[in-house]
């Protein structure tokens, strides 16, 4: 389909690209940046705002910052259809309305925006507009999970139209969200699409793959008549959309992307239950050196972390001589804090030092996982110093694989994997390590 639109995704953190394969992340939203994006082959292509980690007012700016410079862009590039997705968390956190509303009044007019909130590879699903998360078989309503309970995100319902009304403080009542049901979907939905307007809010169900596909078809066949539709969407969607296929090389057989025979590195900053059940895990592998960071050294003086620096590069070094994988992971105690000031600057410094070990492991690694959203987007931006990176594709559910490029001053062609907190079985960091170390 030559004339299908270009899919510009904004996505909250890096890990929205899950579930698609060979197109360009950015990690900049410059005027020329953004031109390489609308200009790549892919008919689809992220943008790494990484908002989720920003107060809202810091995400309304850079949201409507990043829109203004697409404006241009796609004006540039001469592009005419396209299609806008604010890419966020499937546990329905995140600045909600607050990035739709910014990417409205600067890309807009819209018809309508949908809420798709369906990730299958994470076990999310949504029926009778109600959203789920599926765990050991079991469906709970996602707001009895401890999603909801976030401290920056929480929210009280899972019902969708009530959620809306919740997030947008009642200037969106309840009952004027349209509901698009399973049964609408599969019944098809084209002629309704077409006679939405004035960016009406939209609930959208789905349990399965072909559902979204059959709703993707529908919305494109709308907008190739004209109608223009804004997303908030996790990134189920985001596969019926694009319509990429299977990727090149298959999840179990991405070894072949190594870059060297040495051993490679793994970078864990996330805190969440689940990735210390799988730092567990992949501490017992023979081949691994395990490396923790204790925080609580310089909880109360920053001016500890280069000596801390110092010491675990050295770990990293004996670790990478010995022909060991370095596991760098920050020590595993709750910390707590006066003031959120205080947890902020104390969360900026050991991101910080975690991203000064990065830019200082051994250049011959043959590959580098990063275990966390947050800590993602750093090794992407700040780690590796990247402008913009190419997908490869999922090497375990829910798990981006990208590559360097071939002229990167420290790592050129390093395959780099975007592990989210939440994602996978406790075995999950254990797999994807044994599947690039076989």
């Amino acid at each position: 389909m030559a004339d299908r639109p270009k899919i510009i995704v904004l996505d909250d953190d890096p890990t929205g690209s899950q579930t698609v394969h060979s197109c360009l992340l950015l990690m900049r939203w410059d005027v020329e940046t953004l031109r390489l994006g609308l200009r790549d082959l892919a008919p689809i292509f992220f943008i790494l705002t990484n908002t989720r980690a920003l107060p809202p007012e810091k995400a309304a700016t850079l949201t409507r910052e990043v829109c203004q410079n697409l404006k241009i862009a796609i004006e540039a590039e001469g592009i005419k259809d396209f299609l806008v997705v604010s890419r966020s968390d499937s546990t329905l956190r995140g600045h909600y309305p607050i990035e739709t509303d910014a990417i409205a009044e600067e890309l807009g007019p819209f018809d309508a925006h949908f809420l798709t909130p369906a990730f299958f590879e994470g076990g999310r699903i949504t029926r009778d507009s109600i959203h789920y998360l599926v765990v050991n078989g079991k469906e709970t309503p996602v707001h009895e999970t401890e999603f909801a309970r976030d401290s920056v995100f929480g929210y009280s319902t899972s019902y969708l139209p009530d959620y809306v009304e919740e997030k947008t403080k009642g200037r969106i009542p309840a009952p004027q969200v349209e509901r698009f049901t399973l049964e609408d979907i599969r019944q098809g939905s084209q002629e309704r699409l077409m006679g939405l307007t004035n960016n009406v809010c939209c609930a959208v169900d789905a349990e399965i793959q072909s559902d979204l596909d059959r709703f993707a078809q529908d919305l494109l066949a709308a907008a190739a008549e004209g109608k223009r539709f804004l997303f908030r969407s996790a990134a189920s969607l985001l596969t019926s959309l694009a319509q990429l296929g299977p990727q090149p090389v298959a999840p179990e057989a991405m070894a072949e992307y190594e870059r060297t025979q040495q051993p490679g590195a793994v970078i864990v900053g996330s805190h969440v239950k689940k990735t210390t059940q799988q730092l567990e895990q992949l501490l017992k592998e023979s081949q691994v050196a395990p490396i923790e960071i204790d925080v609580t050294r310089f909880r109360d003086d920053f001016t500890q972390t280069a000596e801390v620096r110092q010491e675990t590069l050295q770990r990293v070094q004996e670790a990478f001589n010995a022909g060991k994988t370095a596991v760098i992971y920050t020590s595993r105690t709750e910390l707590t804090f006066d003031d959120v000031q205080q947890r902020l600057d104390f969360g900026e410094a050991v991101s910080g030092l975690l991203m000064e070990i990065v830019q200082n492991l051994p250049t011959e690694i043959s590959f580098l996982i990063s275990k966390g959203g947050i800590t993602s987007n750093d090794v992407l931006s700040t780690g590796l110093g990247l402008r913009s990176v190419q997908l490869l594709g999922q090497i375990l559910a829910g798990c981006s694989m990208v590559i360097t490029s071939d002229n990167h001053p420290r790592f050129p062609n390093l395959p780099v994997v975007l592990f989210p907190g939440n994602v996978g079985d406790e075995t999950g960091l254990a797999t994807v390590y044994r599947r690039l170390r076989p």
